[in-house]
């Protein structure tokens, strides 16, 4: 376990705050504003740390940028393909039954994520 420290928990407490699905970038400009001497490379470790220790998950990399969530909770994704937008969107597919795949196949299923992809509302509308 790594001890605690301002700069990871600021970092923490960032991805915590938004629903946005932010970039290491978008993070580390949130994060420079509270602390001033922080590399985009610390960011880089905690997002590292955080995903190994499970606090965070990595969603996809959308226009070249790997998008992150706090919210580790089982849950749908949606990503617009014109702009870039990840959305949460709160589906299960009722098919899913892991207990029977996992038999079938011989495995053990730890998680599972499920994301859409498609042109989001505001881009529908020309927007």
């Amino acid at each position: 376990m790594q001890k605690r420290s301002h700069k990871r928990d600021t970092i923490l407490d960032i991805l915590r705050s938004t629903a946005s699905h932010p970039s290491a970038e978008w993070v580390f400009h949130q994060a420079k504003q509270a602390i001033p001497d922080l590399s985009i490379a610390t960011v880089y470790r905690n997002l590292a740390l955080f995903r190994q220790q499970g606090e965070i998950i990595s969603i996809a990399t959308v226009n070249g940028q790997e998008r992150f969530d706090a919210n580790t909770q089982p849950h749908t994704h949606f990503i617009c393909t014109a702009c870039g937008a990840v959305i949460d969107i709160d589906y299960a597919p009722a098919e899913a039954n892991l207990e029977s795949i996992e038999k079938e196949h011989g495995i053990q299923i730890i998680s599972q994520f499920l994301i859409f992809y498609g042109v989001c509302g505001h881009c529908r509308s020309g927007g």
